[in-house]
């Protein structure tokens, strides 16, 4: 590969992707991907199916060669990374190989032994297991079977298996699937404070737009191969539409005004000072989910009718890349694959 563009990210940067392209064939599936993600930051990958973001993040796992590009992950190459390297990153897949025998503590226990070898002054491994079971909400469950388990307390043991080394980056899939309300809030909960206390990277898909936009600091579009997006939802959002409605309540009647263009700031001051009688005042501005919309739509507008948003074999569901690929799975349990 050539010289990298521009100077080299800083040890701030814990991914640094420009212009990854993969190709199946004669398909283009990545077409010149190119972003980066600091140290503690949370980023959402979102897109719709075929887009490409199972094949970017299986190239940032080290699971995938690509095509072309320049990728740094925690400063290496995946293409090239060691058990080392290996043990600094934390993968939670949308389903795992099954431990029905084992019981949570012991098998959290059992994995966690083998990143004690890669521990350093700076990052202590792995992490306690005792209160890695009370952070992911497993107290009650520790000396039960997996095979006990209810859906939504397999998912959380899934998350626990993926950050029991205490990586510094973390790939969640779909964190959330199965998760009752209470459940995904405590998920929450702990995605910030490996942000905010652990200074971990997370990069997670979903397609759950709320979710992305209360857990993300920058949220990344892809669609057809290329990064159509990047910014916070708030950004995006402005953007990508100025249209904002003010509602209100002026003698008993409900207002409901659309601003085309421009700042609503002004026709709320020009409300409240004509009207003493304005109550229940609200601004609405376009949300997550009508942003993506419209990214998507507009994408697909301008791309060529000979590039359609075909899967490449990267985007099948999960159950057809466990087949194609059974190895993934066990690769990602821990440093010992």
């Amino acid at each position: 590969m050539g010289e990298r563009d521009g100077p080299r990210p800083s040890s701030d940067v814990a991914l640094d992707v420009r212009d990854l392209r993969m190709r199946y064939g004669t398909k283009d599936v990545l077409k010149g991907v190119s972003f980066a993600a600091r140290r503690g930051e949370v980023v959402a990958l979102l897109g719709p199916n075929g887009a490409g973001k199972t094949t970017t993040i299986e190239i940032l796992e080290g699971f995938r060669m690509r095509s072309a590009g320049e990728v740094l992950v925690l400063g290496q190459d995946p293409a090239h990374g060691d058990e080392a390297w290996r043990a600094r990153l934390g993968v939670v897949l949308q389903s795992w190989r099954d431990h029905s025998r084992w019981r949570v503590r012991e098998l959290l226990g059992y994995l966690a032994r083998f990143y004690v070898p890669y521990s350093t002054p700076e990052v202590s491994r792995p992490w306690d297991v005792e209160e890695l079971i009370r952070v992911v909400g497993l107290a009650e469950q520790a000396n039960a079977k997996v095979q006990t388990l209810s859906g939504g307390q397999r998912r959380r043991l899934d998350v626990a298996i993926g950050i029991v080394g205490r990586p510094e980056l973390v790939f969640l899939d779909e964190p959330t699937a199965g998760f009752d309300p209470h459940a995904r809030r405590e998920f929450h909960d702990l995605v910030h404070r490996l942000a905010d206390f652990e200074n971990t990277t997370v990069l997670l898909t979903t397609h759950d737009l709320d979710e992305a936009e209360k857990l993300a600091d920058r949220i990344l579009v892809l669609d057809g191969g290329t990064v159509v997006a990047n910014g916070s939802a708030e950004q995006l959002a402005r953007e990508l539409t100025t249209q904002a409605e003010v509602r209100w309540t002026s003698g008993g009647q409900r207002n409901i005004h659309a601003v085309a263009e421009g700042d609503p700031t002004g026709l709320v001051r020009r409300l409240l000072a004509g009207d003493p009688d304005v109550t229940d005042l609200e601004v609405k501005r376009a949300s997550l989910e009508d942003t993506y919309m419209a990214l998507v739509h507009r994408a697909e507008a301008y791309r060529p009718e000979s590039d359609g948003a075909e899967p490449g074999p990267a985007e099948q569901d999960q159950d057809q890349q466990d087949q194609a690929d059974p190895n993934r799975a066990e690769q990602s349990e821990g440093v010992q694959s």
